[in-house]
C-alpha cells in the first residue's frame, strides 16, 4: 500500500472512531475537546477536511501512527520545530513509539545539543532496547563523548548479542576508541588488536578498515612504541594511501625518531591531502569530530 492510500485507510479508521466517540460521549464531547485541545493531531486527506486522532486510541496500530507522523514530519526541514512538533502528535497517542524518540533525538545530536537528545534517546532505549542500546552507545562515544557511559551499553550489548556491528564498526572497536579517550592506552592496544584479529580469521584482511589500523596505530603512538606505530600505520595507507590524519600522526613518529627530512615531506604530503579532503571519511564527520582527527 503505497503512502496515499494509507493515510486514506488511516482516516477512515479515524473517521469511524471519531463517530463512535461523539455518540456515546455526548454529554462529555466538548469539554474532552476544550480540555485536551492540545491533543489534537491533524490527518491531512486528499479532501479538505481535518480529522484528529480520539484521545487512547486503540484501533491505530504503531505502524499506522508512524506513517502518518512521517508523512507530515517530511515536509518540514530536518532541524525544524515543525518537524519535531509532527513527531509529538504521535507520541501524545502512543509514548512507546521508540523510533519517533529515536527521530526526535537524531537532528538534536547533529546540533549539538546532546543533553536534550539523550534524554529522548533514552525512552527509545526504553520502549525497544534491541533496537536502540547499541545506537546509544555509539552515540554516547562519538557524539556526545562519555566515554564511560559509552564503554557500560557496549558491554551491555556484548553481553546479550556478542560483538556486533553498528554504524560499520564492532561494538569492540567503540570500546577501545571510548579507552583511548580516556587514555587508558594499553587496554584500548590490546582491544583493537584483538578485534582486527578477530576480522582477519573469520572474514578476511579486506574487512579491516582502515580507521581500525588507524586508531590501534594512535594507541601504540601513545605509548611513545613509534617503530611499532609506523608499522600499524603503513598498514593503514596502503588500504587509505592519502588518509592525512594517518601521514601527520606518522610523521611525528619519524620527527622523533630523528628522521627530521621524511617528517618533513610526510607532514607537506599530509597538509595537502587534508586541503583535498582526505581524511576520516565516516558518514557522521559532516556533524562531528573524530577523535585524534587532525584540525
Amino acid at each position: 500500500m503505497n503512502l496515499n492510500n494509507k493515510s486514506h485507510t488511516i482516516l477512515f479508521k479515524l473517521t469511524n472512531q471519531v463517530n463512535v466517540y461523539y455518540f456515546e460521549n455526548m454529554k462529555n464531547i466538548l469539554l474532552t475537546v476544550i480540555l485536551n485541545s492540545f491533543l489534537i493531531i491533524p490527518c491531512k486527506a486528499s479532501i479538505n477536511t481535518i480529522e484528529f486522532f480520539p484521545i487512547n486510541s486503540d484501533t491505530l496500530s504503531q505502524e499506522d501512527i508512524i506513517d502518518s507522523c512521517l508523512m507530515h514530519a517530511s515536509k518540514f526541514r530536518l532541524y525544524s520545530r515543525e518537524r519535531a512538533d509532527e513527531l509529538d502528535k504521535g507520541l501524545l497517542i502512543d509514548s512507546t513509539i521508540a523510533y519517533l524518540w529515536q527521530q526526535k533525538a537524531m537532528p538534536l545530536f547533529k546540533q549539538g545539543k546532546f543533553e536534550i537528545g539523550m534524554e529522548y534517546i533514552d525512552k527509545a532505549v526504553k520502549y525497544n532496547r534491541v533496537e536502540y542500546l547499541e545506537y546509544r552507545a555509539f552515540i554516547k562515544c562519538i557524539f556526545s563523548k562519555t566515554y564511560k557511559d559509552a564503554i557500560i551499553d557496549f558491554n551491555d550489548c556484548k553481553k546479550t548479542y556478542g560483538n556486533g556491528i553498528v554504524m560499520d564498526h564492532s561494538y569492540n572497536f567503540y570500546i577501545a576508541l571510548s579507552y583511548l579517550q580516556l587514555n587508558e592506552f594499553k587496554k584500548a592496544e590490546e582491544l583493537f588488536k584483538i578485534d582486527i584479529e578477530s576480522l582477519r580469521e573469520s572474514k578476511g584482511d579486506d574487512w579491516v578498515h582502515h580507521l581500525d589500523l588507524f586508531y590501534y596505530g594512535v594507541s601504540i603512538y601513545e605509548q611513545k612504541r613509534y617503530k611499532e606505530a609506523i608499522e600499524i600505520f603503513d598498514l593503514a595507507l596502503i588500504k587509505y594511501p592519502e588518509f592525512s590524519d594517518v601521514q601527520y600522526y606518522k610523521a611525528h613518529c619519524l620527527l622523533t625518531l630523528g628522521e627530521t627530512k621524511k617528517a618533513k615531506k610526510l607532514f607537506d604530503l599530509g597538509k595537502a591531502n587534508k586541503e583535498k579532503g582526505y581524511s576520516i571519511n565516516e558518514d557522521n564527520v559532516a556533524y562531528v569530530e573524530y577523535p585524534y582527527q587532525v584540525r
